[in-house]
């Protein structure tokens, strides 16, 4: 299949349920898990622009979510 300029591709959605391993390696940053199918796939991060992305606000935000969705489904 071969895009023109116009067209757009539709993102790629996966669920990652199980991460089972991190690693950072030649200014990459792996994380390895399954996704909703039980299959392996490993997620690979520029290490300069995760750390630039994930700053404490972010991490704050995402600790509220998560305390939220608990308390909301116990």
């Amino acid at each position: 299949m071969t895009l023109t300029l116009t067209e757009k591709k539709d993102p790629i959605c996966k669920r990652m349920n199980n991460i089972n391993s991190f690693q950072c390696c030649d200014g990459e940053v792996y994380l390895r898990g399954a996704d909703e199918y039980g299959e392996d796939f490993i997620l690979t991060f520029d290490a300069y622009d995760f750390i630039n992305w994930i700053k404490k606000e972010e991490l704050k935000y995402i600790k509220e979510q998560l305390i939220k969705h608990i308390e909301d489904n116990i």
